[in-house]
């Protein structure tokens, strides 16, 4: 089995019942050497890295305000308003810190009504939501961000390493051993599309509940029961299917991963005059 799917060019993937991601089994490096030589060249250009690093962000943004006005009970204008400064602030960044900070700002923002989104109707106070934390996570909702953020990262680490990029080399996060930096970078604009949608729905369709967390000197996890309906949630929206905003044709979350690796690559090559950010309405 393991060598047929090598043949196929199929990763396998081995993570931990916690949902680490431990590593991949794969056929031969992909053969297309001169995508990782353009990539590496890029990577030493500030001006490149920072143009990139602007049209993810800028998307990213986009999508967590699109987000907010499909989920949000009533979402402030003014956060709306702020969001959309913020996209038109990102590309006027001259360096990746400042980047990084209007990046930042945006990000709590969202998650400031972030509880706005969850339909609890105060039932479940164990779903209260106060802001981003993380290592360790210190309550549910933060749990479910955390795994379902390390999901996406994962399955972009597999995606770039079949389409034959280096997912340890980006653009916008620094490299760092054993970060998959470039993985992070690609997984920007859909953060908000794939794993915050995952998480919203398992909350308020009651997918996964109070009882499925387990909670030890100040940390929350999910219990394996919890995490199997959880991570049910996650491939249920990796194979939903929508239009491409910029091919037009129907395909799945887990199929849009893969074109936007490939376009990347393409951009690499100069083949296309700049990467088209993935954003949806």
């Amino acid at each position: 089995m393991v060598q047929e799917l090598c043949r196929r060019e199929i990763p396998i993937s081995y993570l931990s019942s916690g949902g680490w991601f431990y590593g991949i089994t794969t056929s031969l490096m992909h053969k297309n050497v001169e995508l990782r030589r353009r990539q590496y060249a890029a990577a030493t250009n500030p001006s490149f890295c920072l143009g990139l690093a602007t049209r993810l962000v800028q998307a990213k943004i986009a999508n967590c305000r699109t987000i907010l006005r499909r989920n949000h009970t009533a979402a402030p204008d003014t956060v709306l308003q702020d969001l959309k400064r913020d996209h038109v602030h990102a590309a006027q960044a001259q360096s990746l810190e400042e980047l990084l900070g209007i990046e930042g700002t945006a990000a709590r923002r969202y998650f400031s009504e972030f509880m706005g989104m969850l339909k609890t109707d105060g039932a479940s106070p164990d779903f209260d939501f106060d802001g981003r934390n993380r290592r360790p996570p210190r309550d549910p909702v933060n749990a479910l961000l955390s795994l379902a953020y390390a999901m996406l990262a994962r399955e972009w680490t597999v995606t770039l390493h079949a389409v034959g990029l280096d997912p340890y080399l980006g653009f916008y996060h620094q490299p760092r051993y054993g970060r998959p930096a470039l993985a992070l970078d690609v997984m920007e604009e859909f953060r908000p599309l794939i794993a915050d949608s995952v998480v919203l729905t398992a909350i308020n369709n009651g997918e996964v509940r109070s009882e499925d967390f387990i909670r030890r000197m100040g940390s929350v996890a999910l219990t394996p029961e919890g995490r199997r309906r959880f991570i049910e949630t996650y491939e249920r929206r990796m194979s939903q299917e929508i239009t491409h905003p910029v091919f037009g044709y129907q395909v799945s979350y887990r199929r849009i991963l893969e074109v936007q690796a490939r376009l990347l690559g393409r951009y690499l090559c100069g083949e296309i005059p700049e990467y088209p950010s993935f954003t949806t309405r």
